[in-house]
């Protein structure tokens, strides 16, 4: 992992602070999540924040779209706090924001952060007005604010003024680079009007959201080349299943690796009835996997072939998989460093006992026609051979046992220091 840390150079941008948490400024890149219910429903919201933060969604957005969603956001902090959720919660705001903002200061104070829509704050000359209006407001509460612009809502007035003045270029761009730059423009601009209005930039977050793969790694580069306000990484309706997970990994995958990107949401399509908490653990997956973040211990398991027609290893790697997730908030609790914990769960010889080597705690488990055992490897050197049907249960009990020889107790830690 350290390796890999390094050859990652990040961009600096500024910290800017929401709530506990620091975003940009050289901080770890910050995991961030979405409700999908209606605000209004005060315990129905509070118990999904709950859910996104438990799974580790480290910033938690939800819509404010009405007069009952503002009133419900005071409502809904409590019912966290109640909880002992403490995740910073952040308003989205669209047309008419700065309405529910003005005439709801409870909702306005309530929040950590305001998200602002530029390509919607208002229209003709009451666009400033408006934008205006939310600026003050989070500066009467010192809020940070996010000013995300989306290709799907973009100020349709620039776009035609970029337009208009490309076309008279000797060689103009074509229409989708307008665009690009359009999007690039409304985020900049609008920050440079709050800055103007008094914001300082450490309280300004930037994203500008598209839905196509190379277009995202094109503004995102452009935004990150024009000036260092920290950004937030997405992209937007990136769809369902596979195909959202795919796109979201490509385009932030290559932005992250340039250094690029200081909060990320991977906007996943849930299938009807889906958990909403998918989306997080994929955004975990993708730091992770980069070697950009630790946040639950890594199961390495082959894919099979036809030297593993028995699926007594696939079973075994799921198993372990979920077993290490859901001991992972005690885990967390408990011990110092144990997200970085590497498992191997291997299905035959060719590769099983050098993976399993290679982790901290493998197992090689028989392929088809080898003998009915499976070695085991702690730190490299063979520490057991299990046999039989509880190899998951025994398996389960040597990660258990290594963990708790391994990682020091935070307790214990704690008292170390103190004296």
């Amino acid at each position: 992992m350290s390796t890999v840390k390094n050859l990652i150079q990040r961009k600096k941008t500024l910290s800017v602070r929401v709530g506990g948490v620091q975003i940009g400024g050289g901080a770890p890149i910050v995991v961030q999540s979405m409700t999908n219910t209606d605000t209004a429903d005060i315990e129905g919201t509070a118990q999904q924040v709950a859910d996104l933060a438990q799974a580790g969604s480290e910033i938690v957005r939800i819509t404010v779209d009405r007069e009952e969603a503002a009133k419900a956001v005071p409502f809904i902090r409590d019912r966290l706090e109640q909880m002992d959720v403490q995740v910073p919660l952040v308003g989205d705001f669209h047309y008419i924001g700065h309405k529910l903002l003005s005439e709801n200061p409870a909702c306005a104070e309530a929040l950590a952060k305001y998200r602002i829509n530029p390509g919607n704050v208002g229209f003709k000359a009451k666009r400033d007005m408006q934008f205006t209006s939310m600026i003050e407001t989070a500066l009467e509460y010192n809020k940070p604010v996010r000013i995300g612009v989306n290709w799907g809502s973009l100020n349709q007035e620039l776009v035609v003024t970029m337009m208009d003045e490309n076309a008279k270029l000797k060689n103009p761009l074509d229409a989708a680079e307008v665009t690009q730059n359009a999007l690039i423009e409304s985020a900049l601009s609008s920050a440079k009007r709050a800055e103007d209005l008094g914001m300082a930039a450490d309280k300004i977050v930037l994203s500008c959201k598209v839905s196509a793969v190379q277009a995202l790694i094109s503004v995102y580069q452009g935004l990150a080349s024009r000036g260092d306000y920290a950004l937030h990484l997405g992209l937007t309706e990136a769809g369902m299943g596979s195909k959202g997970i795919v796109a979201s990994t490509a385009a932030m995958g290559i932005l992250l690796q340039q250094g690029i990107g200081d909060t990320i949401r991977v906007s996943l399509t849930p299938e009807p009835g889906g958990d909403r908490t998918r989306e997080v653990i994929v955004a975990q997956e993708i730091l992770q996997t980069m070697g950009l973040r630790s946040f639950v211990p890594l199961v390495t398991a082959c894919p099979g072939c036809g030297r593993t027609t028995s699926t007594v290893f696939q079973h075994l790697a799921e198993k372990i998989q979920n077993y290490v997730r859901n001991q992972m908030p005690t885990w967390r609790e408990t011990y110092l460093g144990v997200e970085d914990l590497n498992l191997a769960v291997m299905g035959c010889i060719v590769n099983g006992p050098g993976e399993s080597k290679h982790a901290d705690i493998g197992i090689s488990l028989p392929g088809t026609g080898e003998q009915p055992t499976a070695p085991v490897f702690i730190d490299g050197e063979k520490t057991h051979t299990l046999r039989g049907e509880g190899i998951a249960e025994e398996f389960q009990e040597i990660v258990d046992t290594y963990v708790s020889k391994k990682y020091p107790r935070r307790d214990a830690s704690s008292s170390a220091a103190a004296e």
